[in-house]
């Protein structure tokens, strides 16, 4: 296991997520496409995951998808943006995912927009 995989602890495959949002796994292909996920080949046998935390009370994370557009327009792969979203900030009393599920999403939009300068 790689330190991403680590970091994030807990990944759904696709078929998982796609039954958390009611929604076809195509659709989550979808979703993944057009940024509103990012997903990571997980675990030994690679399979194409999310982190279970973009999923929250059956929706995608609010504000999660413009944060992750943020992130890859300042160039970050889709394992880098996870590994920022995952990683404790002390100036933040947590991790950036944490603070997108509380509803914090223009310290996170404006951090995320920083780094892209």
């Amino acid at each position: 296991m790689n330190n991403v995989e680590n970091l994030v602890g807990e990944w759904l495959p696709l078929p998982d997520v796609a039954r958390l949002l009611d929604v076809s796994v195509t659709k989550v292909h979808s979703l993944i496409d057009e940024r509103a996920l990012a997903a990571l080949r997980v675990g030994e046998r690679k399979i194409r995951s999310v982190p279970a935390e973009f999923i929250q009370d059956g929706q995608i994370v609010d504000s999660l998808k413009g944060t992750i557009v943020v992130l890859a327009d300042a160039g970050y792969s889709d394992e880098d943006l996870i590994v920022w979203l995952f990683t404790p900030d002390e100036s933040l009393r947590g991790r950036p995912i944490d603070a997108l599920r509380e509803g914090r999403k223009t310290e996170i939009r404006r951090r995320a927009q920083t780094l892209a300068w």
